[in-house]
């Protein structure tokens, strides 16, 4: 069965919120476990949660690009479609 454009590009979106949510949790955590504030200093020493917090940028990345550019082409559809009806 054919799947249409938009139906896939709105699975991609859905699927990578996911672990898109998860990384931006997790890099906020390591950032302040690192400066030590909110009592999360304690938990890992600063060192290792550099390390954690380097090793997070590109999976962040590249799940924020699978999220970001197919959720902004669909809302540019949106906007033309809007504007090309009045």
């Amino acid at each position: 069965m054919q799947r249409s454009p938009h139906y896939v590009l709105e699975k991609i979106i859905r699927i990578s919120s996911w672990p898109l949510l998860l990384l931006v949790i997790l890099f906020f955590t390591t950032g302040y476990m690192m400066s030590g504030e909110f009592g999360l200093g304690g938990i890992v020493d600063a060192k290792t949660a550099l390390a954690v917090h380097k090793a997070l940028h590109v999976p962040l990345l590249v799940a924020m690009l699978l999220h970001t550019v197919p959720a902004t082409y669909q809302a540019f559809r949106r906007w033309t479609r809007k504007q090309d009806m009045t």
